[in-house]
């Protein structure tokens, strides 16, 4: 172990030095100013506060999810803050048509889109895998094939802007963690298809950036509901995570770590040390208190 961090300490640095230092410094809110922007699970949450960002930037924003009551109130605060505009589709991403209903009302408002910010989640329990195979296949729907939905029908609008894409994705979808097997593999999915899929982009020059977000644990109300009995590291601010996603999308970033110490040094140790890093993940659960 001690010829371990004696190899694994300096790598770790000279790994993050490169990171803050090669990372684009150059964010403007001006880049967002006057651009259209859907972001769905936008009704709470990161979703809520990327869209009160967006808003003080002068963006053009179409929020969804499923309440609507929630996300009027939304769309209220938004025009407060400044929004060019902004309005709301309410629906589920269990419905397959309902990505196309977005990106159609999207088309007929401003006859074009900027950025699309995929952000929704669906319900699922934080616990031993129970064997519900019809479980994985609903969450599948809703946190990955809605997501390709979503980018297929809005690719069109996004070639003629050569716009951006941004996947709200996990650490969950990089790293295995215990407890969380069914929204685990549909992060995984999310950056297998995405990361394909900007391969793609670029052999085609299609100027269409994908922006694939790894969030380590955030102070959203559900996560914390969710998690917070049985995991011993301390959330981040949703407010600030949801303005790093932004900047990362609006510099057509290929990545963002968010935090990006724990997020950074997680994968690093993946790569070098996988063993160590499942014995680590695992030591930070309260395992009595999972069932």
């Amino acid at each position: 172990m001690g010829l371990l961090l004696k190899i694994f300490i300096p790598l770790l640095g000279v790994a993050l030095a490169f990171y803050f230092y090669s990372a684009p410094k150059n964010f403007s809110e001006e880049m967002l100013r006057g651009k259209r922007v859907i972001v769905t699970g936008a009704s709470g949450g990161i979703g809520e506060q990327m869209a009160y960002h967006l808003a003080r930037m002068e963006a053009h924003l179409l929020l969804t999810a499923r309440t609507e009551a929630k996300l009027q109130k939304v769309v209220k605060r938004c025009l407060e803050l400044g929004a060019a505009s902004a309005r709301y589709v309410s629906g589920s991403m269990e419905d397959t048509t309902f990505p196309e209903v977005v990106v159609k009302e999207a088309e007929n408002t401003w006859g074009g889109l900027d950025m699309l910010i995929l952000n929704h989640i669906g319900y699922t329990y934080f616990n031993y895998f129970d064997g519900d195979v019809a479980h994985i296949r609903k969450l599948l729907e809703i946190n990955f094939l809605s997501y390709v939905a979503m980018t297929v029908s809005a690719l069109p609008l996004l070639k003629e802007s050569e716009g951006s894409i941004i996947v709200v994705s996990s650490m969950a979808g990089k790293t295995g963690a215990p407890f969380s097997a069914p929204y685990s593999a549909t992060k995984f999915a999310l950056d297998g298809f995405f990361s394909s899929l900007r391969h793609e982009f670029i052999i085609d020059k299609v100027n269409v950036s994908i922006t694939l977000c790894i969030l380590g644990y955030i102070d959203t109300e559900n996560a914390v509901r969710a998690v917070s009995h049985a995991i011993r590291s301390t959330p981040a601010p949703k407010e600030e995570c949801a303005l790093e996603i932004i900047k990362s999308g609006a510099l057509r970033q290929r990545e963002l770590h968010y935090p990006s110490w724990v997020v950074g040094s997680t994968l690093l140790l993946q790569a070098i040390a996988p063993d160590f890093l499942d014995s680590l993940t695992r030591s930070g659960y309260k395992v009595e208190n999972i069932r």
